[in-house]
């Protein structure tokens, strides 16, 4: 099952795209040999994710201790290493991260899933892991930082009119989806549904206002790119 940019899906469809069950929200090693992470700036959300640069970075917050490992596993300094020695999802992204850093490897593209609400998902695209860092305040948080890869959606995805150069900000997905009540505005579709820029963002178009972004079926999203192209 293949998956575009700004294309909405169920927990479900995105199970079946990786080939694999998402039950955590950090996952380095997956058979398409993408990393994913499955992130939310949702109110409630239990991890600090934010999205900066005009939609070209996101700030990931690292994930915490398993419970089995701790009473309350928030309170607790996050880790890069099990009790075992071996890495956690952390520190593959980590290591990762700092082997890219310090020039050693190429950076990790790493697929990004967004939650919209419970059960609806949105694919962001594909992003490079650029950095990690710990912040300590109460406790030991690990950052990663990644950057809209836009480079590779024109590799991985054909559709041109996909390929947006800027990830559109969190809470306007959220007011888009809510307004449009989540079926195209051209027919009602409630599947296959993508977040569209009415004028285009190679045209100008912002992504960071609602008015600008509405919901397309795929077929009416393929139809406005063969005659924008």
């Amino acid at each position: 099952m293949e998956i575009t940019p700004s294309e909405i899906i169920s927990h479900a469809e995105m199970v079946l795209a990786e080939g694999v069950s998402l039950q955590r929200g950090m996952n380095f090693n997956m058979p398409s040999g993408f990393p994913v992470i499955l992130m939310s700036t949702r109110p409630g959300a239990p991890y600090k994710d934010r999205v900066e640069n005009g939609g070209k970075t996101l700030v990931y917050e690292g994930h915490n201790v398993p419970r089995n490992l701790a009473e309350s596993p928030d309170k607790v300094d996050q880790e890069l290493n099990l009790p075992s020695g071996a890495l956690t999802e952390n520190g593959r992204f980590f290591k990762a991260a700092k082997d890219f850093a310090s020039g050693l490897k190429d950076a990790v593209v790493v697929k990004v899933y967004e939650k919209l609400r419970p059960g609806v998902w949105v694919f962001n695209g594909y992003f490079r892991l650029v950095n990690a860092y710990e912040e300590i305040t109460e406790r030991r948080v690990y950052k990663f930082e990644l950057e809209l890869h836009g480079e590779s959606l024109s590799i991985v995805q054909p559709i041109k009119e996909l390929s947006i150069g800027r990830m559109i900000p969190s809470h306007i997905k959220q007011e888009v989806f809510r307004r449009d009540q989540g079926k195209c505005v051209e027919c009602g579709e409630s599947n296959n549904l993508h977040f569209d820029h009415i004028v285009p963002h190679s045209k100008g178009g912002s992504s960071i206002v609602s008015a600008n972004i509405q919901l397309l079926c795929a077929r009416h999203n393929l139809s406005k790119s063969d005659k924008i192209i």
